[in-house]
C-alpha cells in the first residue's frame, strides 16, 4: 500500500466520484437534519444578499455599471462560502445529486425527497432572514439608500418575462453548480473559498437569477412595500407590479425550473456522462 502523502487538488475524475459519494449521503440524510441544514442555507444565502444589497446602495450613477455589478457579485459570494464551509443544504447545489441518481446509487424518490425538503427549508431560512432584516429597519440606513436598492432589485425581478427568467435561471445554476463542483477538488478551506469566488461573482455580475437568493431579494422588497408605506411613498417608485403573486408566478417558478435545468442537465448530467458512465468504471 502506498504511503505517499498527496496534497494536490483532486482531479476531475476523482471529483466526480466525490460528487457521487456526497450525493448519496445527502439523499439518505434524516428529514430533520436535512431540513435544519436547509434553513441554515436559506439564511446564509440571504446574508449574502443583504451584503450585496448594501454594497449596491447608492452606487447607481456613481460607479460604472460593470464595476458596481462586479462589487455586488464579489460580496454576494459570502452566501455560498457559508453554505460550503459552514455546512448546509442548498437546493441549487443539490442538483448535483443527479450524478449519484444517474449511477443508480440514489433512488428517484430520495432525490425528489431531498429537493423538496431542502427547497422548503431554504424558503423558510430566506424568508425568516428577510423578516428579521426588515424588522431591524436596515432598509432605512444610508439615508434610505439600502431600502431604495432593495425595492429596485425586487421590482426588476418580478417584471422579467417567463422565458427570460427561465434562461437566466439556467445560466445561473450552471455557474453555481460549477462553483460547488470545483470545491470537490479542494484540500483546504482556502481552496474552497477561492473556487467559489469567480463563478458566483460572475453569475451575480451578469444578472442571472438564483431561486434561493430571490427568496430573500423579493420578499424583503415586498415587506418594505407592504409594511412601511411612508418609505415606499418617499421612494416614488411604481411598485404596482410588485406583489406576492408576481413573486411566485413571474419569478420563482420559472427561475426554479431554469435552475434545475442548468444544474441537473448542463452540469451534473454532463460530468456524469464524461466520468461515471459504466464504461468509465
Amino acid at each position: 500500500m502506498s504511503t505517499e502523502l498527496r496534497i494536490d487538488a483532486l482531479l476531475p475524475a476523482e471529483m466526480a466520484r466525490r460528487a457521487e459519494y456526497l450525493g448519496v449521503r445527502k439523499a439518505e440524510a434524516g428529514v430533520l437534519q436535512m431540513f435544519a441544514l436547509a434553513v441554515l442555507a436559506g439564511g446564509f444565502i440571504a446574508m449574502g444578499a443583504v451584503f450585496a444589497t448594501t454594497a449596491a446602495a447608492g452606487a447607481s450613477g456613481v460607479l460604472p455599471y460593470g464595476v458596481t455589478r462586479l462589487m455586488v457579485g464579489l460580496v454576494f459570494c459570502l452566501g455560498l462560502i457559508l453554505v460550503i464551509v459552514g455546512g448546509a443544504e442548498l437546493f441549487t447545489g443539490n442538483n448535483l445529486i443527479v450524478m449519484a441518481w444517474a449511477s443508480g446509487k440514489v433512488s428517484t424518490r430520495n432525490l425528489l425527497r431531498n429537493w423538496i425538503i431542502v427547497y422548503i427549508g431554504n424558503f423558510v431560512g430566506s424568508l425568516g432572514t428577510a423578516l428579521l432584516v426588515f424588522l431591524s429597519k436596515q432598509h432605512t440606513f444610508g439615508g434610505g439608500a439600502i431600502g431604495l436598492a432593495a425595492l429596485n432589485i425586487a421590482n426588476s425581478k418580478v417584471h422579467l418575462g417567463f422565458l427570460q427568467a427561465l434562461v437566466l435561471g439556467i445560466l445561473c445554476n450552471v455557474l453555481v453548480c460549477l462553483a460547488v463542483w470545483l470545491t470537490f477538488s479542494a484540500r483546504s478551506t482556502v481552496d474552497k473559498i477561492v473556487a467559489i469566488i469567480f463563478p458566483i461573482a460572475a453569475f451575480v455580475a451578469a444578472g442571472f437569477e438564483h431561486s434561493i437568493a430571490n427568496m430573500y431579494f423579493i420578499p424583503v422588497g415586498l415587506l418594505i412595500k407592504d409594511f412601511d408605506p411612508a418609505f415606499t411613498a418617499a421612494s416614488k417608485l411604481d411598485l404596482s407590479g410588485l406583489t406576492w403573486g408576481a413573486f411566485f408566478v413571474n419569478n420563482l417558478l420559472p427561475v426554479t425550473i431554469g435552475n434545475i435545468i442548468g444544474g441537473s442537465l448542463l452540469v451534473a448530467a454532463v460530468y456524469w456522462a464524461i466520468f461515471l458512465r459504466p464504461e468509465h468504471t
